[in-house]
């Protein structure tokens, strides 16, 4: 983010402005250049209206590119659509990289993408040499192959890149959408924004070429400005979309204010959707985005009741999303009173509540261990035709776990399966917390990609951690090595966990060669463990002087000795020499006897 925060008075100041050129369906953007041949200078006085101006929809920005630009940590991302019914409490954005949606691949393509793989494993990061190698194999590209490839090395965004143009450069093969948008994301997440815009510019076709641009490229590049809260041009992106010819509408601003919250920009997104009312009237979908931000992403109740308010003073109505988002909050909490009191207010209103709602309620009884209501309410939910799903199961397994019934969480898993449902990484991981030792939790890792369920960056970093703490470094090295060979990829944070547990069980000389590397591949860094090693560092260049200093002492310290050792000899024995005459010393050579002198 911009690092300044903005009363609302100051953004309602700015509201005409906005409602004006949006009006007029003007737009002035800065036409695209190719930023990397090319550097803006702004002064000072126009970056501080430029910042006043991007939160109430100002055109007049100076660049898409942000290469210079030091942006804060990446934040973990909460489960916020208003509208999914899934349970993701983390991880990547399956959304924005392509190539999560996973294909079913040819044996051909396979042994193509073991091959690339290998090339790039065995020539490190040195980037010539895998250009030289790529160019040298006979592997045939195809877009299934790609995409396959960017999903194993989406966490090195040089190699990927690499790959990527030399692919883009084979005569047999044309990068489609699909490509291209794996590649943006990659790109962007690692904050390379201007050769992101870059790639942008060259899916525009040209005179001769179709235009490859969709609403979802613009989107990926907002979410991603949002991840790094930089809201100035994520909302510069958002006016993109008419420099494309795309229609800028009530559900492509919501798409804006679902990024802004999804990252935590929950207070920006807010003021922004009240700063342009005139434009995009307020209806109870735009509260359901805030609220859900308030409830999911910043998980605060007190904003979230505060906007619950807001909702009913400007005449905005409450529906079932409105409901379960903020129930899921309360559930959350732990506030089991409250979840039931707008239950029951659910039906005094004749709301009729879906899955998710129901899912909060049996989250709440469930961490309450009110076993019997869970039971009762799961055949109320049959009845009313919502069968329980996944979720609804991840919702009861979670607390039994954590309250040690691991009997009846194991019953429930079972019934999962009989039912037809597919175990989620959240249902694994809810087991993996509860484990005591190594064997149980490769037993598990096993019988998870049996299932057909394959774990990910989050559930490495939590066996890593753990087997950290169990002092056992050669389950986590092995763990570390089939990331790396499995395709799942090491990222900051999986870095940043074995770094810890490296440093605080003593192995300091590897936590410092992770953490080069981690440095290396250009990773943002993690201020803590920065300090941490450069301590170490220091330490260690101290010490390593005064031992040198200390060496150097004792060597001074036996010449000295044993000179003293010497003339303490010689004046012992002539001090003897008049009680013992008859003593003497002789030398013998070539047979004959010398008195010594």
């Amino acid at each position: 983010m911009w690092g300044i925060r903005f009363t609302r008075s100051k953004l309602y100041a700015f509201s005409f402005f906005a409602s004006a050129h949006l009006k007029e369906m003007h737009l002035i953007p800065t036409q695209y250049r190719n930023p990397i041949f090319e550097t803006v200078v702004t002064t000072t006085k126009s970056i501080a209206t430029t910042k006043r101006l991007n939160l109430c929809f100002s055109f007049q920005l100076s660049s898409f590119g942000t290469s210079n630009t030091d942006f804060p940590r990446e934040p973990k991302v909460e489960n916020f659509d208003e509208n999914s019914d899934n349970d993701n409490d983390g991880g990547e954005d399956s959304d924005d990289f392509e190539g999560n949606k996973r294909l079913s691949l040819s044996d051909g393509v396979i042994e193509y993408v073991k091959e690339i793989m290998y090339i790039i494993r065995v020539t490190g990061r040195n980037y010539l040499e895998l250009k030289i190698k790529l160019e040298q194999c006979g592997v045939r590209v195809s877009s299934e192959m790609v995409v396959e490839v960017l999903s194993r090395v989406r966490h090195d965004w040089e190699v990927a890149y690499t790959f990527f143009l030399w692919a883009g450069k084979r005569p047999d093969y044309a990068p489609s959408l699909r490509e291209y948008h794996s590649m943006i994301s990659i790109l962007a997440k690692m904050r390379k924004f201007d050769t992101a815009w870059a790639l942008i510019d060259e899916m525009r076709g040209g005179r001769a070429g179709p235009c490859l641009v969709t609403p979802q490229t613009l989107l990926i590049m907002i979410r991603r400005y949002c991840a790094m809260h930089d809201v100035g041009r994520a909302i510069n992106t958002f006016y993109a979309y008419k420099k494309f010819k795309f229609d800028v509408g009530i559900e492509e601003f919501h798409s804006l204010l679902s990024a802004l919250c999804r990252y935590k920009n929950v207070q920006d997104a807010e003021h922004l959707m009240f700063c342009n009312k005139g434009v995009f009237p307020l209806n109870t979908k735009s509260f359901n985005i805030i609220l859900n931000g308030w409830c999911n992403a910043i998980r605060s109740p007190r904003e979230a009741e505060r906007v619950w308010r807001e909702m009913s003073k400007r005449g905005v109505s409450h529906d079932v999303v409105s409901y379960a988002s903020i129930m899921s909050c309360y559930s959350k909490g732990s506030n089991l009173n409250k979840v039931l009191k707008l239950f029951s207010q659910m039906k005094s209103m004749r709301i009729e509540p879906d899955r998710k709602v129901y899912n909060a309620v049996i989250h709440a009884l469930a961490k309450a261990r009110h076993v019997k209501e869970v039971i009762n309410l799961l055949k109320v939910m049959e009845e009313n035709g919502i069968g329980p799903n996944v979720v609804t199961y991840n919702s009861l397994i979670k607390p039994l776990c954590k309250a040690r019934k691991v009997d009846e969480a194991r019953q429930l898993f079972d019934e999962m399966l009989q039912k037809g449902l597919s175990p989620t990484t959240q249902t694994y991981h809810a087991f993996f917390r509860i484990l005591r030792n190594g064997e149980d939790a490769f037993e598990l890792l096993k019988k998870m990609r049996k299932l057909g369920c394959q774990p990910t960056n989050d559930t490495y970093i939590m066996l890593i951690r753990k087997f950290s703490r169990w002092c056992q470094f050669d389950n986590v090295f092995k763990l570390w090595n089939e990331m790396i060979e499995k395709g799942v990829g090491t990222d900051r944070s999986s870095y940043i966990v074995l770094i810890h547990g490296l440093f605080l069980n003593g192995r300091l000389d590897d936590a410092y060669k992770y953490y080069m590397e981690m440095k290396e591949k250009q990773f943002l860094p993690e201020p803590k463990i920065d300090q941490m090693l450069q301590d170490w560092v220091s330490g260690k260049q101290y010490a390593d002087r005064v031992m040198a200093d200390l060496k150097n002492n004792q060597l001074l310290d036996k010449k000295l000795n044993n000179q003293i050792r010497v003339q303490s000899k010689k004046h012992d024995q002539e001090k003897d020499f008049l009680k013992q005459p008859e003593t003497r010393r002789v030398v013998r050579e070539r047979g004959f006897s010398f008195q010594e002198q």
